[in-house]
């Protein structure tokens, strides 16, 4: 099975686009919920398709998903994940009386969803930015499911049949709840050498 190569140069350039676009996505998510939101160093590396859910809790785990396409200069695949109880808790930030026991209300996926698209907004505008690629994300879409089937989206572009996957990976925490959101991006197979050569770092194939 063919590899790329990622050499330290490329990942420090990517771990800090990562850091940079989850910057902009916690401060986003930090006006939402009028607190602080911390973020670790964001992970680079290439992971296989049948670990990829472990990141999140394990294949098996059920979390709530924001999806969205990106699509222009640079295609890939966005998602914001997290845990059930987590993402009620968020959602009670803008809505009265979410009951956290309950399915989820028509209108705690839109908020949902529509906290989704600000995060995601906020991560791929300062993309573009540093990029200077053009990117159009599509409408998100929220899904409730086992982590392995709602990734397995991410892979289904291509990267199910090499294998693999490049992904830039940063996780979220709340300062008062024990509550983490995980972003992803995923370029699409091929994608991470046109991310790469618009931050002027080069890889050999």
């Amino acid at each position: 099975m063919t590899r790329i190569h990622l050499p330290p140069a490329a990942q420090d350039v990517l771990r800090e686009i990562g850091n940079i676009g989850s910057a902009h996505a916690a401060t986003a998510l930090s006006t939402i919920l009028d607190h602080r939101v911390d973020m670790n160093v964001p992970l680079v590396e290439l992971v296989e398709f049948d670990h990829v859910a472990d990141l999140v809790g394990g294949p098996e785990e059920v979390v709530a998903c924001v999806f969205l396409r990106v699509e222009g200069e640079l295609s890939g695949n966005l998602f914001l994940i997290l845990s059930i109880s987590a993402a009620k808790r968020l959602i009670a930030n803008l809505l009265p009386a979410v009951d956290e026991e309950a399915p989820f209300a028509a209108m705690e996926v839109s908020a949902l969803a529509e906290i989704g698209n600000i995060m995601a907004g906020s991560y791929l505008s300062s993309l573009a930015t540093l990029t200077k690629l053009k990117l159009s994300p599509s409408v998100p879409s929220t899904a409730f499911d086992m982590a392995q089937s709602l990734l397995t989206i991410g892979f289904l572009t291509g990267a199910e049949s090499r294998g693999y996957a490049m992904i830039i990976h940063t996780q979220l925490a709340s300062s008062l709840k024990d509550d983490h959101a995980h972003i992803f991006f995923l370029p699409d197979p091929g994608e991470e050498n046109i991310l790469l050569h618009a931050l002027g770092v080069e890889v050999e194939p």
